[in-house]
Parts: structure tokens; C-alpha cells; sequence
């Protein structure tokens, strides 16, 4: 709908322009992605990255849902899709085939472009990093993902900024896929990794604290406990115990390394937390694992409220493109969120966006000629005129 502007006017920013414009300064720098034949891209990897952000951000359904609106829609046309449309085999090859390593690049980028703006909630705590697995509801014709008889599963492992908010490391398995080998892969030095029960190992904590690995792990209430250090316990605290222990009931089962155990009771619940975090008052060991929830409510939120397990590929390739479009959509949402608000990610103002994206064609305040590239969008939406 193009629109004459009086000479005094302003051309308003388009607002998903806003929400894009960290994703095309993450792509400074970014390898080269070429076509594999003589034949051109059909698409372009900003434009199959713009496609796919904007999937996740309107809760299409499924593959051939985004292209029909990438078809129909006037502002999906102008704005979302290449010049010349694309076909559904085209998008297939691109999401299966092609562009992993710069959808990683991209990733990567936006988690230090939101680190950089995003404060620290706790910094006192450290630098914290939950640890969890979430499976994929797969279709029996994705062979690779293997869970069960009848039952097809992938499996998601990711490392979450427990202060900052926002995904960390991420792989992809099969459904069966272990967690507890990719703690060591995911935590960085000088991160904390911060589990559940199901990461529980007296192997592996010895192993992480001979690698200088952090972490805090809660373990199972009838795990056996040899007490070699006894800390003092306030009274008034939530705090029950504190000490230096080995654990384990056997010598095959025992732990070798002694490490600190931090019992507390919430709402008459007692949790058992395993951690080398000696530097920590009691209080803040607990603090810092009932941040672990976080991680939790990141998947329930990014699974319902961005569709991201909606499948659009079926390829371990395909799936693991259409993760971390959906991971990039929460790196844009959160660093839009801050910018914007101040705040954290949320559903009121993800719907305030989905509003205001949805008739921005309709309001007449903006000139945007059809088919036109994305990255003039840009360059005039940031003009002062």
C-alpha cells in the first residue's frame, strides 16, 4: 500500500525491521553461503532466516501454512519473501540441505549481542547455566530418531543464561540420547552448570571437579551421605544442612572427590543440592538452583508460544535449522524486549508486536513498494527522513 508523504513527514520504522536489525548486524562477517550447482539460490540465507523468524513469531502451523502467507499476505509479500516468491520444494532444499553453519554463526552472535545489553539478575552468584534436555515429538518417517518401539523422538540439549535469560549451547540427538555427557560440552570456564536429579553421577561429579568443572546438581533424598565436615546452620534459615560429605553407599558407587551438600525446604519440600561451589553461603546455593526453573519455563514457553516443535523438516540437518531459527527468534525477541521495555521476553509483548507487524500495511504510514529488498527496508528505516 504505498503511501505519499507530506515534506514534513516522517517514514515510521517498520517494526519488525526493529526486531530484525540485530540478526543483520550478526550476519557481519558470516561465511559466504553458495549454491552447490550452477544453478543460483533460489533463496537467500537472509531471506530463509527473515521466513523463519517470522514462522516462529506468528505461530504458523506448518511449512506449506508460512508459504501460502508468504504467497497472500501483502505485508509477508513486501516484507518477509524473496522478490520472486518461493516454491515449496526450494524451501524444503533450503531448510534440509543447506545454511547450518550460518544459522549457528547467527546464533552465536545475537547471544553476545544480548549478553552485552541484558544485565546480570544475580551476578554475585556467577555466571550460571542450567543444563536440560526436552524431547521432540517426531514422525515415524524420521528414521534418525530413535526412542522407542512405534515412537519416533528427538531430543533437544541446552545450556540456558540463568541470570541473563536466554539460550545457550545447543545439540541435537536422538531421542535416547544421554544427557549427562554434555555438561562438559555445553559449560564454558568459569560457568556453573546447574542441573536436576536426572544428571545425578558420582562418576562424573568426580570427573568434573578433576576438570575443574562447577556445578550444582540436586540428588536424590535417600542418598547415602559420609559426613567429613560439618558447617554451622542458622536457625532462622531455610537451610537444614551443610557439610562436606563423600556419597555413595559402596566403594564402586562412592564418590572419590569429597564435595559440599546443601539440604533447604521449600513449602515442605527438601532439596539435596551436590555442588564444588565453596566460595557460597548456604542461602545462595539455594537461591542460585531455584533459578534452575528458568530453563523450564523456557521450553514451555518457546514450545507454546512459538511453535518451534511444529515440524517443517524431518532431516536431523532440517530440525536442527529449524531449532536455532526458533532460538534466534527468542534472541531477537529478548534483546527487543530490553530495548524496548526493559523487561524480559513475555507473551504481552510478543502479542503487542504481532499486532503492530499485522497492520502495519494497513495504518497508510509507510512507503514500501512491493518486492522491494529487505536491507532497504533498513537503510530507510533508519533515515531521519
Amino acid at each position: 500500500m504505498p503511501h505519499a508523504f507530506g515534506p514534513c513527514q516522517k517514514r515510521k520504522k517498520l517494526e519488525f525491521v526493529s526486531l530484525f536489525q540485530p540478526a543483520i548486524e550478526a550476519m557481519l562477517n558470516m561465511p559466504t553461503l553458495e549454491s552447490r550447482c550452477n544453478r543460483p539460490l533460489q533463496m537467500s540465507f537472509e531471506e530463509h532466516l527473515r521466513a523463519l523468524v517470522f514462522f516462529h513469531l506468528e505461530e504458523h502451523h506448518s511449512a506449506q501454512h508460512l508459504l501460502q502467507v508468504l504467497e497472500q499476505d501483502d505485508f509477508a509479500k513486501s516484507v518477509i519473501a524473496p522478490k520472486n516468491g518461493i516454491k515449496k520444494s526450494s524451501f524444503s532444499e533450503a531448510t534440509n540441505e543447506r545454511g547450518l553453519e550460518q544459522f549457528m554463526f547467527v546464533y552465536q552472535n545475537l547471544q553476545t549481542q544480548a549478553s552485552n545489553i541484558i544485565p546480570q539478575q544475580n551476578p554475585e552468584l556467577g555466571n550460571l547455566v542450567g543444563i536440560d534436555g526436552s524431547l521432540i515429538d517426531a514422525t515415524l518417517s524420521m528414521h534418525w530418531a530413535d526412542y522407542r518401539k512405534k515412537s519416533k523422538k528427538a531430543k533437544v540439549h541446552l545450556g540456558f543464561d540463568l541470570n541473563r535469560s536466554i539460550p545457550r549451547k545447543i545439540y541435537l540427538t536422538d531421542g535416547n540420547g544421554a544427557e549427562r555427557p554434555f555438561v562438559s560440552l555445553i559449560l564454558s570456564e568459569g560457568q556453573t552448570g546447574v542441573m536436576d536429579r536426572g544428571y545425578q553421577s558420582h562418576r562424573r561429579f568426580d570427573q568434573w571437579q578433576r576438570d575443574g568443572t562447577l556445578f550444582m546438581c540436586r540428588i536424590k533424598a535417600n542418598t547415602k551421605k559420609k559426613i567429613l565436615e560439618a558447617k554451622p546452620i542458622d536457625p532462622e534459615s531455610i537451610v537444614f544442612f551443610d557439610a562436606v560429605v563423600i556419597l555413595g553407599s559402596t566403594k564402586t558407587n562412592q564418590t572419590k572427590e569429597p564435595l559440599r551438600l546443601i539440604g533447604y525446604e521449600v513449602d515442605r519440600v527438601k532439596y539435596w543440592i551436590a555442588t564444588n561451589r565453596y566460595d557460597l553461603a548456604a542461602e545462595q546455593i539455594a537461591a542460585a538452583y531455584k533459578m534452575r526453573w528458568d530453563i523450564e519455563n523456557f521450553f514451555a514457553w518457546w514450545k507454546r508460544h512459538l511453535k518451534v516443535y511444529h515440524l517443517i523438516a524431518r532431516s536431523e540437518y532440517g530440525l536442527m535449522v529449524q531449532i536455532l531459527a526458533g532460538l534466534i527468534t527468542y534472541l531477537l525477541l529478548a534483546i527487543y524486549c530490553h530495548r524496548q521495555f526493559r523487561e524480559k521476553v513475555s507473551i504481552k509483548r510478543v502479542r503487542q508486536l504481532r499486532i503492530k507487524i499485522q497492520n502495519e500495511l494497513r495504518t497508510g504510514f509507510f512507503d514500501i513498494p512491493h518486492g522491494s529488498d529487505f536491507k532497504e527496508h533498513l537503510q530507510y528505516a533508519n533515515a531521519k527522513t
